[in-house]
């Protein structure tokens, strides 16, 4: 995968889950204002993606149910509505972190700076599957509620952080490095947590707020 962070050759050990993106420290003064607008049909697009998603992981639950697998097709488009749902989330207010227009598309976009890839796991837990997405998620979901304000992603600190960095952008034309590796940091946690509670995976998601543009690697301390 092409992109100017290059990745560590023990990314892999960072967990199933991993959230990157790309560091730009001067996006327009402007172009945020209007970001809303310009963001429509995006957002038109994924509410139809998000009713998709809920189907398909209905019928996923089935399946893991039975068979202990996820389908590849389900599980590769369920991965691509939170990959496309990032990268709107990147351009927009989650983060403002780029001023390049997302693509339309459900797969990893090379030269994007937003990048999210979940590994498919061979066999999941039947038992867990009854009880993750309701009971042993809510410990993270509370947290998450409390240090963001939402379950997804582009609510409460995330979106303040976000619109304060636009303001800072305005004046002083530059995106302050520290909110943009927290922000960014606060959705990767998230996307952690969604990636469990809709049965993507059955690794746990750590209590941990891995700041910046991607995850530690197992040989990395944390920061």
């Amino acid at each position: 995968m092409a992109s100017s962070v290059p990745p560590s050759p023990h990314e892999h050990l960072a967990g199933p889950v991993r959230l990157r993106a790309e560091y730009d420290p001067a996006p327009s003064r402007w172009l945020w204002l209007v970001k809303w607008l310009l963001a429509i049909p995006h957002y038109l697009v994924l509410a139809f993606l998000w009713t998709a998603f809920f189907l398909v992981t209905v019928v996923a639950f089935v399946n893991i149910l039975i068979t202990a697998r996820y389908p590849r097709a389900l599980f590769d488009f369920n991965v691509g509505v939170l990959r496309w749902t990032w990268r709107v989330e990147y351009y927009s207010y989650g983060v403002l972190g780029t001023d390049r227009y997302p693509p339309f598309s459900l797969h990893d976009v090379p030269d994007y700076p937003a990048h999210l890839e979940i590994d498919r796991p061979e066999r999941l837990s039947r038992g867990l599957v009854l009880v993750k997405w309701w009971l042993l998620v809510l410990p993270q979901l509370a947290v998450l509620f409390l240090i963001m304000g939402a379950y997804r992603f582009n609510g409460g600190l995330t979106g303040l952080l976000a619109v304060y960095a636009g303001v800072v952008l305005l004046f002083r034309g530059r995106y302050p490095r520290d909110m943009y590796d927290l922000n960014v940091g606060l959705h990767r946690w998230g996307a952690r947590v969604v990636a469990y509670g809709t049965l993507l995976t059955d690794v746990y998601p750590p209590f941990r707020l891995d700041q910046g543009e991607r995850e530690p690697v197992a040989d990395e301390p944390l920061p």
